[in-house]
């Protein structure tokens, strides 16, 4: 049931993907990335990381979607309201339904592996991901490597969302 769960919540980002750059209204696109980040929070709960999931939700679709939003308010992109967020719905349901097809017939056809030790990056599978979880704590585990390992991609995202964000205002500020 977890696979099942997996495919449609997989389905459901790659159709929230790409709604968000297809869509012409910027609301419509910031919805569809809700979407997608709310779908990769429910993965992450497949995946037993919990606290990834929360913040996930917290952090992405929360702080930094009200961001994009005030951005898209501030810049007064226009008024042409056209429904386009309408038929996005059933291009992500259609993703969705094919996503749960093509699981359920990898599941009849494919052998039916476990799915959690292919997913997890780490070497020796789940049973890793718990030990490091009980020696460290679920924060510890996810700091440790993120600001020993990553510090630099980790940084380099923080600054690529301020320049995202000075630019936004920068821009609005000439028309004003």
């Amino acid at each position: 049931m977890a696979e099942v769960f997996f495919y449609l919540l997989a389905a459901l980002a790659i159709g929230g993907g790409v709604g968000m750059v297809t869509r012409k209204n910027p609301v419509g696109s910031l919805l569809f990335l809700v979407l997608t980040l709310a779908s990769l929070a429910g993965i992450f709960v497949l995946l037993d990381a919990h606290f990834l999931a929360a913040i996930q939700v917290v952090v992405y679709a929360g702080a930094i979607m009200v961001l994009f939003l005030f951005v898209i308010m501030l810049l007064n992109l226009g008024h042409d309201y056209q429904p386009d967020i309408r038929g996005g719905l059933w291009m992500v349901m259609g993703f969705a339904l094919s996503g749960l097809l093509g699981g359920i017939l990898a599941q009849r056809f494919g052998g039916g592996g476990e799915l959690t030790g292919a997913l997890l990056p780490v070497a020796g599978g789940p049973g890793a991901v718990r030990a490091l979880v009980e020696e460290h704590n679920a924060v510890g585990a996810i700091a440790g490597p993120m600001f020993r390992d990553y510090l630099v991609p980790f940084e380099v995202t923080s600054v690529l969302l301020l320049v995202a964000i000075v630019g936004a205002i920068v821009l609005a500020k000439r028309r004003i």
